[in-house]
C-alpha cells in the first residue's frame, strides 16, 4: 500500500494504525463490560450491597478507561495533523506554485491596467495641454 514511503514513515503509519486499533478496542471492550454490569446478572456469593459497590467501582474504572482511550485517540489525531503539516511537502509545494501562478496573473492584470491608465492619462494630458496653450485665458 505505501511501498514508496521511506522506512521511518512506514513504521510511523503502522504505529498510528496500531494505536488506533488498540484505543478503539479498549473503548469497545470497556463499554461492553459496563453494559454487562448494568444488567446486573452477576450471581455471586457476595452480599448484595457489596456486589453493588463492586459493580459501581468497576463501572467507574471502565468509564475512566474509555475516557483514557478517547484522550489517546485525540492525541493520535493531533499527532497525525502535526505529521501532515510538517511532512506534507508535495501539497505545500503545490500550494506555493498555485499561489505563485495566481499572483503572477494578478501582477500582469495590474500591469495592463496601469499601462492602460497611463495611456489614458497621457492622452487626457495632451488634450489639456493643447487646450491650455490654445486658450485665450492664459
Amino acid at each position: 500500500m505505501h511501498r514508496n514511503l521511506p522506512q521511518n514513515k512506514e513504521a510511523l503509519l503502522k504505529s498510528y494504525t496500531t494505536r488506533l486499533k488498540e484505543d478503539v478496542k479498549s473503548m469497545l471492550e470497556n463499554f461492553e463490560e459496563i453494559i454487562k454490569l448494568a444488567k446486573g446478572e452477576n450471581d455471586s456469593q457476595l452480599n448484595r450491597m457489596t456486589q453493588i459497590e463492586q459493580d459501581t467501582f468497576e463501572m467507574q474504572v471502565r468509564a475512566a478507561n474509555i475516557v483514557r482511550a478517547g484522550e489517546s485517540l485525540m492525541k493520535l489525531v493531533s499527532d497525525i495533523k502535526q505529521y501532515l503539516i510538517l511532512n506534507d511537502f508535495p501539497s505545500v509545494n503545490e500550494a506555493i506554485t498555485q499561489n505563485s501562478k495566481l499572483f503572477r496573473t494578478k501582477q500582469q492584470e495590474c500591469d495592463q491596467k496601469l499601462m492602460s491608465l497611463r495611456d489614458d492619462i497621457a492622452a487626457d494630458l495632451y488634450d489639456l495641454e493643447d487646450e491650455y496653450f490654445t486658450s485665450i485665458y492664459k
